[in-house]
């Protein structure tokens, strides 16, 4: 009861969780990039470096999450998570990529490696972005600010 009253029971979590993390600097550090402290079973990573990690006691839909590699710094989103982890975090599975058969028979096939390409994460707003060409003539001219010639004869 006193236990309770004086909520005891929730510090010594917090304390779990804290040295879980790696101790207090290390757990400042997650809480300052992931903006929370989590206490799950580590349950495999994939080749990027991306940890996953299950809690079955939070809630649905909170009880799986990734932890990015810590080399992609404050650069990560949700592209970097690779297909064969995304059904398994988005609980449309239970079975990690490494016990699901099908996925197994799939990838230790030799002709997949000929077509399947490997994960790239999304370079939208980079770089390294997409962006197609045009084939045909432009309509519309952008004025450039320093010509005083009309649109008609130049």
């Amino acid at each position: 009861m006193i236990i309770k009253l004086l909520a005891l029971d929730k510090w010594a979590r917090l304390v779990k969780i804290i040295f879980k993390n790696g101790g207090p600097i290390n757990s400042i550090f997650k809480l300052w990039r992931t903006d929370t402290l989590k206490d799950g079973k580590f349950v495999g990573y994939d080749s990027y470096g991306n940890k996953y990690y299950e809690n079955p006691n939070y809630m649905l839909g909170r009880s799986r999450w990734v932890e990015y590699n810590p080399n992609v710094k404050w650069d990560y989103d949700a592209s970097q998570v690779t297909a064969e982890w995304f059904g398994w975090l988005h609980y449309k599975t239970d079975q990690v990529p490494c016990e699901d058969c099908a996925k197994y028979c799939l990838m230790s096939c030799c002709y997949v490696h000929k077509w399947l390409l490997p994960h790239s994460e999304n370079f939208s707003g980079t770089d390294q972005a997409f962006y197609p060409y045009s084939t045909t003539r432009k309509r519309f001219h952008v004025w450039d600010g320093k010509s005083s010639c009309s649109r008609l004869s130049c």
